[in-house]
């Protein structure tokens, strides 16, 4: 394995990281294997890769964190997709990390992908899980329909709270929050910035549909990455698995570990081939 590149900071820690009006609960295992960061799905916690983490073992430096107002992190005014981008930094800053591994799930999929896109010098590369597919599926019709469900759902989820299975949101800002997606997730949105990556990216793709989803929809949204590899070799699908969207990271964590350690094996290659000779 490479370098990680961090600072002296790499013992084993959880607490509190301080970004904005917040803070975010943060664990890294320490270690001085590659840094990776996991990115959580919209309303998930650090908890759901547990078992990914399992099967990569000690040899890497496992770093995960509850999102805004999710898990044990602190509500915020402030639930917009930069911010979460703006949290990465936040989270690497605080734990002495310059160059990191990403793997994002769902939601955590486009946080990765954007901040891949963006950051090509700190990122060694990522793996995105069942996310980030650039396809034109919010119209008027969905908008409403994920406010119906939004809506629907108000009664029960400050019962959630408490457990941490649901955010320290309001129903109205989870709607928000997944609309913004759709708007992000449009070709003419999503298409530049993965065409823009130029570290190693594997994909973990899950079969039949996620929560909210609707007959063929969610596999037809999938089809959409066959033009992103088409045209960005950095690009490829690692995986076609057949979980679904929601049991993806517990029943098919080996396809994901696995799509790591060849991130993670190409990004050793390409720094052994700019390495100057001796």
């Amino acid at each position: 394995m490479t370098e990680n590149n961090s600072s002296p900071t790499n013992s084993k820690w959880t607490g509190m990281v301080p970004v904005d009006d917040t803070a975010l609960a943060v664990t890294d295992t320490g270690g001085s294997g590659i840094p990776v960061v996991y990115l959580n799905g919209q309303f998930a916690t650090q908890g759901y890769w547990r078992r990914v983490i399992a099967e990569l073992g000690t040899g890497w430096r496992h770093i995960t964190y509850d999102e805004r107002a999710r898990g044990k992190s602190k509500p915020s005014a402030d639930y917009s997709f930069e911010a979460a981008v703006r949290d990465v930094d936040a989270v690497l800053a605080a734990r002495g990390v310059d160059r990191a591994l990403l793997v994002g799930w769902s939601y955590g999929a486009f946080v990765g992908a954007h901040w891949a896109s963006r950051n090509p010098d700190r990122t060694l590369g990522a793996v995105l899980v069942d996310g980030a597919f650039p396809y034109d599926w919010l119209d008027e019709a969905m908008e409403q329909r994920i406010r119906k469900l939004f809506r629907r759902m108000s009664w029960f989820l400050p019962l959630l709270r408490p457990t941490g299975l649901a955010p320290r949101m309001t129903a109205e800002q989870q709607a928000n929050s997944n609309i913004e997606l759709g708007r992000l997730s449009r070709e003419r949105e999503l298409g530049p910035v993965l065409d823009n990556i130029t570290v190693p990216v594997r994909y973990v793709v899950a079969s039949g549909t996620s929560f909210g989803s609707r007959g063929d929809e969610q596999e037809r949204i999938r089809t959409s990455l066959d033009a992103v590899t088409a045209r960005n070799p950095n690009i490829q699908i690692g995986a076609k698995v057949a979980s679904n969207h929601g049991a993806i990271l517990k029943k098919d964590f080996p396809a994901i570990a696995e799509a790591v350690r060849e991130v993670a094996a190409l990004d050793r290659e390409g720094a052994l081939k700019t390495r100057p000779a001796d």
